[in-house]
């Protein structure tokens, strides 16, 4: 299949306009002022077993009863699930776009920010994994 080059671009720039990955959504994170907020649209249990520090947890089936209550709409969110085989995150921004949110999803979900190394919140505390090697470059940036 072949895709003319400008529509192939436009549709980059859509993904990119929507879509941001762990190592960015870290890095602003880690900046005290990301200008987002982070949205775990997990259920409970999964919540529990570990969330990314800093996440606000809004379930997508729950957004449009409790988002109003708790979002501030000129504040942008950054939706998250539980990894690329999951389409929770996409559910969770189509949902708070459609309520007026800015909204974009985290590729990977919890799954690449446990698999990059970054830390995750549970029970007994924050847990970090080392970087796994095929979803991450140990002890260097990729560059991208």
């Amino acid at each position: 299949m072949i895709i003319e080059p400008q529509r192939a671009a436009a549709l980059f720039a859509e993904r990119l306009a929507t879509q941001t990955d762990a190592s960015d959504v870290r890095a602003a994170l880690a900046s005290g002022e990301p200008g987002f907020v982070l949205i775990d649209a997990r259920g409970s249990e999964a919540w529990a077993q570990g969330h990314i520090p800093g996440a606000l947890h809004l379930p997508h089936a729950e957004i449009p009863a409790r988002a109003p209550g708790l979002l501030d709409p000129a504040v942008p969110v950054v939706t998250y699930c539980w990894g690329p085989g999951c389409n929770g995150a996409t559910r969770a921004a189509l949902a708070l776009s459609l309520l007026g949110y800015t909204a974009r999803e985290m590729i990977g979900g919890v799954e690449y920010w446990a698999r990059e190394g970054f830390p995750l919140r549970g029970a007994e505390g924050d847990a970090t994994l080392p970087p796994d090697p095929l979803a991450a470059p140990v002890g260097q940036s990729c560059g991208c």
